[in-house]
């Protein structure tokens, strides 16, 4: 015969989600945000960051964007949390607005954390080498494509 399996109880399965997830925050994103904070700090404080700015103004106007949020966008291709860490910095630095983060915020979930990914999922699943260049691109063309239709919506 068959055994009755015992469903758990909803406050149970609640218990064991706040436990991941508090392992996840401050595991990984805690400290990708924290580290954005730092990064942005040193590169204002050796003038790197106005540079960034001159360097990638034109490229970011186009989008309505000043040239550092170029950094929020390299960040974000390392790590979601990392970009959300250089948005609030520059938002407080009175770099960014909210106009500024509407752009970029689909920009930040379209590419995000790519680098973490290609080797914890592609290489795992054993995407060919040749095929990763082509993902890439198709998701950072997709970025560049929601921040021009935010531009224009916002």
């Amino acid at each position: 015969m068959s055994q009755a399996t015992k469903k758990p109880m909803v406050t149970d399965i609640f218990v064991e989600g706040a436990k991941k997830g508090w392992a996840i925050s401050t595991s990984s994103t805690i400290p990708n945000v924290l580290m954005a904070f730092v990064i942005i700090k040193v590169l204002s404080l050796t003038g790197a960051l106005d540079a960034m700015g001159v360097l990638f103004s034109p490229i970011m106007g186009v989008f309505g964007l000043p040239g550092e949020a170029a950094a929020v966008l390299i960040g974000a291709w390392m790590s979601m949390g990392g970009a959300v860490g250089v948005v609030i910095t520059l938002f407080d630095s009175g770099i960014l607005d909210g106009n500024h983060i509407a752009i970029l915020a689909p920009a930040i979930y379209l590419m995000g954390s790519q680098v973490q990914y290609l080797g914890r999922i592609l290489g795992v699943i054993g995407t060919e080498g040749r095929h990763i260049p082509v993902m890439v691109a198709i998701s950072v063309l997709n970025a560049f494509v929601a921040m021009f239709v935010m531009n224009i919506l916002v």
